[in-house]
């Protein structure tokens, strides 16, 4: 190295999503559970969820999604550097799945690993990519955010499985002439980390009241926080796009942040929590039906078990 590296600026160039074939509806639920459609919605938001078939793999739908993503941000699979693919739910540990996944999208030289920050994974990636590309190490890299929740979920848990779901989203973040990707700022509480975890059997179990009570009393300064790093008011938001764990957790954080014009996403009423990629599906709803354009700024954040957490301000591709 003869001197100091130039950084550039990165900034998210196209999105890509892959929701799950099957629609499980609240009615549906209720025909094996002690519930109801009003019980669900009253409490999370939610009227339907996405569950994936047989065929449906985190790896196939990362791949959908990842091959969208880079068609909509038109780049050549050959120029991507780096996949990341954030993900809880692969199943078995070895191997991978992001070399997987750059081999199926047209990315096979490309860099590859795994991420998992369980429902904050795709704000971690996207720090990780922004980063690798703001230092020259990548002039492209493919994130992708793929759950397959419905393997780690008890369908007679009423408490988890009215909640969770299955998709993929991605994102392509490349080199710009302007900043488009603000500062990660992430923290962690692992002191708390026994409220969102698996049991012996490999089933999903969470202690909903208190995760409830800690996202809606800690997230508002966090939220506060990635806007004063990125330099805006929250009043500049165009959209708040946090995870869909809960639409009460979210209308909360959005209320209390302060974003008054900005749009709020409830991608969970019909996709339901898909840890991980419920931030990119959000997205890329919000920017499909044209609730968001280009170059509008938008506040990401994640947040799940761990507890982990992790947020920027991006511009809409």
């Amino acid at each position: 190295m003869n001197g100091p590296l130039a950084i550039r600026h990165s900034r998210l160039l196209g999105l890509g999503e892959c929701r799950a074939s099957r629609l499980v509806t609240n009615d549906d639920l209720a025909r094996t559970l002690d519930t109801s459609d009003g019980w669900i919605r009253q409490r999370t938001g939610i009227a339907a969820r996405r569950v994936a078939t047989a065929d449906e793999s985190v790896v196939t739908m990362a791949t959908e999604a990842g091959r969208k993503a880079l068609a909509d941000a038109g780049v050549d699979p050959a120029a991507v550097g780096l996949v990341v693919l954030a993900t809880c739910s692969l199943g078995a540990p070895l191997p991978g799945g992001a070399a997987r996944v750059a081999y199926a999208v047209g990315a096979a030289k490309a860099g590859a690993f795994d991420l998992n920050a369980a429902c904050a994974g795709f704000c971690y990636a996207v720090g990780a990519a922004s980063d690798a590309v703001r230092a020259g190490s990548a002039d492209y890299v493919l994130v992708v955010a793929a759950e397959r929740m419905s393997d780690l979920v008890d369908w007679s848990d009423r408490s988890t499985a009215i909640l969770f779901a299955d998709g993929a989203g991605a994102a392509v973040i490349g080199p710009a002439t302007a900043a488009g990707i603000g500062p990660l700022v992430s923290g962690s509480d692992g002191g708390a980390a026994d409220l969102i975890g698996t049991d012996p059997a490999g089933h999903l179990r969470m202690d909903g009241p208190a995760v409830f009570r800690w996202a809606t009393t800690s997230l508002a300064d966090v939220a506060t926080a990635i806007c004063a790093a990125a330099g805006i008011a929250p009043s500049e938001l165009a959209a708040v796009v946090p995870h869909q764990a809960n639409q009460r957790i979210v209308d909360s954080l959005a209320r209390q942040l302060g974003a008054t014009d900005a749009v709020v996403a409830d991608d969970i009423t019909t996709a339901g929590n898909t840890s991980s990629a419920s931030i990119p599906l959000a997205l890329a709803r919000l920017h499909r039906e044209g609730r968001v354009g280009s170059g509008d700024l938008a506040l990401i954040l994640g947040f799940g078990a761990g507890l982990t957490w992790a947020g920027t301000v991006i511009a809409v591709p």
